[in-house]
């Protein structure tokens, strides 16, 4: 695996108009909707854009971590803007890669363009959980980004032969306003799916607004009229998992107001596994000592934990949501 500095690019190097494909990583989220609004601001062509959704529960039947209205909501924007759409997911979710137990990790799954559902991996080496991902900056440990994200999407580039001979541009949006690690993200290098060998495949992966603070975001947001995720209007400032392992104790203690069972499984994980998410604390005692938002009406509750996302993903007379400039609550 190159390191970061040797994976490294020039941006200023970077011919924005130079590319075959151009793969968003695609969470709903502001930062990754912003993303492909600025590509649009660039007059990038629709039609080279895809949207690239990874399930973090998968599709096999867990609804552990994550809004049950995401996928949806991300379906209906991409609908919506006229652009390409696809999904991709680690087999059993997160839940099933914590679950792992003397096992191989799970295999990955990804829509190809034809509408064949493609799987790859799963015969890799033993091994056991039994925990929820730690909370660090090291990818290693906190594997729900790794295993969810990152080799999913590497995954489904290397086992798609549309890209050899290519030129692929990942875009994802980290921003270095979010952590002191992300401030320290290549804003351009060479993907971890690049060749150069006898398979030729260039692929790089640029984080365009790794400079930009939450107000420029917020900003081309209401430019182009998008409805936000039901989730900033319930008060989360960032679109993660609804239970994301960074939660603070407000976000904790939402999750167990709109839906318990869900938080009461994960209290349940802790127990069982005897190691709690956070160091300090149960998720109990985070939403014990936590403040549910007040901007949960149950309306927006329905909408979040449905399955359809039935709101317009335009609206004439937008408005910034309960949740912009709250807690972040990220990856440190």
């Amino acid at each position: 695996m190159a390191t970061k500095a040797e994976k490294a690019l020039d941006v200023t190097t970077l011919d924005i108009n130079s590319y075959d494909y151009y793969v968003v990583a695609f969470s709903g989220g502001k930062d990754s909707t912003a993303c492909f609004l600025h590509l649009l601001n660039l007059g990038i062509p629709k039609d080279k854009i895809e949207l690239w959704h990874h399930a973090i529960d998968g599709k096999e039947g867990s609804t552990l971590m994550d809004w049950p209205v995401t996928p949806d909501y991300c379906r209906q924007f991409a609908k919506n803007f006229e652009v390409k759409y696809y999904e991709s997911w680690k087999v059993g979710g997160f839940e099933g890669e914590m679950l792992r137990n003397n096992t191989p990790t799970a295999s990955k799954k990804f829509e190809d363009p034809s509408g064949n559902i493609i799987e790859c991996g799963g015969e890799g080496p033993m091994g056991t959980r039994l925990k929820f991902p730690q909370i660090s900056p090291d990818l290693s440990v906190r594997w729900c980004s790794a295993y969810l994200k990152i080799d999913v999407c590497t995954c489904a580039i290397n086992h798609q032969k549309r890209f050899e001979g290519k030129r692929t541009l990942v875009i994802s949006g980290e921003r270095a306003e979010e952590s002191k690690a992300r401030a320290g993200y290549n804003i351009f290098e060479k993907d971890n799916c690049h060749r150069d060998g006898r398979i030729h495949r260039i692929v790089h992966h640029w984080r365009p607004i790794q400079l930009w603070k939450e107000k420029e975001v917020w900003d081309i947001i209401e430019k182009y009229k998008v409805c936000p995720h039901p989730a900033y209007r319930l008060g989360w400032a960032r679109l993660s998992c609804m239970s994301c392992i960074f939660g603070s104790k407000n976000q904790w203690a939402s999750v167990r107001k709109i839906a318990p069972d869900h938080f009461n499984r994960i209290a349940a994980y802790e127990t069982q596994f005897g190691v709690t998410i956070k160091r300090k604390g149960t998720v109990v005692d985070l939403a014990n000592t936590g403040t549910p938002y007040d901007s949960m009406d149950h309306k927006l509750i329905s909408l979040g934990l449905g399955r359809n996302y039935s709101d317009p993903i335009f609206v004439e007379n937008w408005k910034l949501p309960a949740g912009a400039f709250g807690e972040s609550a990220g990856p440190s």
